[in-house]
């Protein structure tokens, strides 16, 4: 069984850059890596229903706080049996997200803090009920508010298909989105967390969460 291992961090904060160079560090070291984005744009209904939402569809579903967590976590649900595959055939999967994202993002949305019950109902829904793996650790790649911000409106100048969502547009929410990962990251929510900034190296990063692994400090499922 592989080693699930999730990067979270706001929109914009640079997660697909990090994953790419952790993914090239592991399997230059041999190891075999499997990745996973969530939202599953494109191939979950549920994630592209949260997304047209997000963009003004669907009538007043991006208003309400619990339903468009439950399209994220059914893209999760959706997505279990794959994920479990991923790890029997592979020493390491890592996730672009997973459930830590729409439990930060929920409670900033109810202005609530990691202890609260946005937080737990997530817990219990994705982890309990839709039995969803638990990660072995998880990164947050922690940035400036600003500086995620500037680089989601750079991407929806270049890419014809990442537009900025409601979640984007909203500063409000991104900082208290950042105060609710800052805090599960200091809880070690779920599993140890570690944290990286802008500058981080991938390559160190790598090198770190496997002797992290290899030493034991990851959890058990």
């Amino acid at each position: 069984m592989g080693d699930l291992i999730v990067v979270e961090g706001l929109d914009g904060a640079g997660k697909r850059t990090l994953s790419a160079g952790l993914v090239e560090t592991w399997r230059e070291a041999g190891s075999t890596v499997a990745t996973l984005a969530f939202p599953r744009y494109g191939r979950s209904v549920h994630a592209d229903l949260g997304a047209e939402a997000l963009r003004g569809r669907h009538g007043d579903t991006a208003s309400s706080v619990e339903a468009m967590a439950l399209l994220w976590a059914l893209d999760r649900r959706e997505a279990a049996g794959e994920l479990r595959k991923l790890l029997a055939d592979n020493d390491i999967v890592l996730l672009d997200r997973y459930v830590a994202s729409n439990a930060a993002y929920t409670a900033a949305r109810r202005n609530q803090g990691a202890d609260g019950s946005a937080v737990e109902w997530i817990r219990e829904l994705e982890f309990e009920r839709f039995g969803l793996p638990v990660p072995d650790l998880q990164v947050l790649l922690r940035v400036p508010v600003a500086l995620a911000a500037q680089r989601a409106r750079d991407r929806a100048a270049t890419e014809a298909d990442r537009d900025r969502d409601a979640y984007e547009r909203d500063a409000g929410l991104q900082e208290r989105t950042g105060a609710v990962y800052d805090a599960l990251a200091q809880q070690h929510w779920m599993s140890p967390w570690e944290v990286a900034g802008p500058e981080t190296s991938p390559q160190q990063l790598a090198v770190h969460i496997s002797n992290l692994l290899h030493d034991g400090q990851g959890v058990t499922r």
